[in-house]
């Protein structure tokens, strides 16, 4: 068994001190040490195939180097949902900041009652980025490490959490009041159950906004629930059917479940635009593959993954407290019909 390179052997074959191979290959930004001594270090380092020993490094740092992506499983299946593509997007876009930062990324989903702190101190994460989550005492007790939190797409009014999200009521009203604008007003909502506090609770008042501004009752024989995955958006469309389907149109909180109601909608012999218009939220790559291409709320996925990891490795590093809300807007597609012209 071929025997680990120590930072001594890089040391000795770039011919430095330990101390001085250390601060080259540890990037160290007050070391003064010439270019050309550190690059007879990092020559010697790629030689030899040396590997930083993490756990050494963790113990005289006090640093991990870890980032941490939280996911709370909150849906029916508790399983990570990466058949929804806003989290594959999302999460390239926060591995590729942290990588390029000097750190390495930690996924996990917890189950309903999993305590968020003791992830953190098992793992021993420099910093936290925690997807989707509602006010729970958990969040409380992972105050209490020190250890800092971003949180994305969470209504939490704390002083200690960074923030990053969107105003998703009015990506709600938006969605709602172009589909009124276009003629309708019999307009389906589809969401998961909704929870207080949450994204597509704040859509669904959104929705409601754009209601009552436009004179046009709220009628819970609209409102429709399924999981939001493909599977549930297809679910939906069968359900519409056997309710007589008087809608002329329908807002779907994510795209990934506008895709399934508009292919659900395809099974029951119903065309998308013809006999109902769909929008949806999000803008994924999804959305351009489906005929027809859905019309949907534009959100920045990956600037607000970017955003996230940029914000937690400044906090790790001492930054302020930073709280991003990033823009939406409509992308016209083929799925919604101006039935004003009709």
């Amino acid at each position: 068994m071929r025997k680990r390179v120590s930072l001594k052997d890089v040391a000795r074959e770039a011919r430095v001190s330990v101390t001085t191979a250390s601060y080259v290959l540890n990037r160290k930004p007050d070391a003064r040490i010439s270019e050309e001594t550190s690059r007879r270090v990092r020559a010697a380092a790629k030689r030899l195939k040396y590997v930083p020993n993490i756990s050494a490094r963790t113990m005289i740092s006090r640093r991990s180097q870890l980032i941490g992506v939280i996911i709370p499983q909150t849906g029916s299946s508790h399983r990570l949902m990466f058949d929804n593509p806003f989290y594959g997007e999302f999460l390239s876009a926060v591995e590729y900041v942290v990588r390029e930062g000097g750190y390495h990324l930690l996924l996990s989903g917890t189950g309903p009652y999993q305590d968020y702190s003791s992830i953190a101190q098992m793992r021993n994460l420099d910093g936290i980025i925690i997807v989707g989550t509602y006010p729970s005492e958990f969040l409380d007790e992972l105050k209490k490490t020190g250890i800092p939190v971003v949180l994305v797409d969470a209504y939490i009014q704390d002083h200690y959490f960074h923030t990053v999200s969107i105003n998703d009521r009015h990506g709600g009203y938006l969605a709602t009041k172009y589909l009124i604008d276009k003629g309708h007003r019999e307009i389906a909502f589809v969401s998961e159950k909704l929870r207080d506090k949450g994204v597509h609770h704040q859509r669904f008042l959104g929705y409601s906004d754009a209601l009552e501004e436009a004179g046009i009752p709220l009628r819970k024989e609209f409102l429709y629930e399924g999981d939001v995955a493909y599977h549930g958006g297809f679910a939906v469309a069968q359900e519409m059917v056997k309710r007589g389907k008087r809608e002329t149109a329908a807002f779907a909180v994510a795209d990934i479940m506008a895709l399934g109601l508009v292919n659900g909608l395809r099974a029951q012999c119903l065309s998308v635009p013809e006999d109902i218009s769909v929008i949806g939220f999000d803008n994924v790559p999804l959305s351009t593959m489906s005929l027809p291409e859905i019309t949907t709320v534009n959100q920045d996925i990956w600037e607000k993954g970017s955003q996230a990891a940029r914000i937690v490795i400044e906090a790790v590093e001492g930054g302020a407290k930073r709280d991003v809300i990033l823009p939406l807007h409509i992308v016209e597609r083929d799925s919604v019909k101006d039935i004003n012209l009709d």
